[in-house]
């Protein structure tokens, strides 16, 4: 895809919410993923076909990204988390602080999702606990929920993952 097509596919996201919080505010409670992806799935998902499936499916997978941030986050500086919509697509963005070694691990986890054998590592994942953590976090959304994850730039110490979730059209 050139740059003036990633461009107009981005315009076409249009914002729906986005929230700030102080990293240090957000790591002093492990329950802050839970609370946040409740919340925001219910917004989100207001005016969906289903609209508590869609809350309950998106809540779940805003959580598993939350606690990747919550895992391997650092307290300096704020985690940000925005949610886009184009059509069946919820983009999410979330940015938070991350040490330059955690980088790499995130940098690492997001490009086996797109490797030709993704599901097979999926697969060896759940059945065995060999896989990451974030190994397994992040190709269960995108075997189990056809989420598209990438890494965007963003100015260390800080992360962006960018994930697009077709909840929408997921059957099952």
């Amino acid at each position: 895809m050139n740059e003036a097509d990633r461009e107009s596919v981005e315009a076409a996201f249009e914002p729906l919410l986005q929230l700030e919080m102080e990293m240090t505010t957000f790591l002093s409670d492990w329950h802050h993923c839970d609370q946040l992806s409740t919340f925001i799935g219910r917004i989100v998902s207001h005016n969906r076909t289903d609209p508590v499936r869609h809350s309950n499916v998106f809540s779940s997978v805003l959580n598993e990204l939350l606690e990747v941030s919550f895992r391997g986050g650092s307290p300096d500086g704020q985690i940000d988390c925005a949610v886009y919509r184009h059509g069946a697509v919820e983009r999410v963005r979330l940015t938070f602080p991350c040490p330059p070694h955690q980088r790499q691990f995130v940098g690492e986890a997001v490009s086996k999702t797109r490797r030709a054998d993704a599901l097979a590592r999926h697969l060896d994942s759940i059945s065995t606990d060999l896989a990451s953590n974030r190994d397994a976090v992040f190709l269960d959304l995108a075997i189990n929920f056809d989420a598209r994850i990438r890494l965007e730039n963003s100015a260390p110490p800080s992360i962006t993952l960018v994930v697009d979730l077709p909840l929408q059209g997921i059957v099952n």
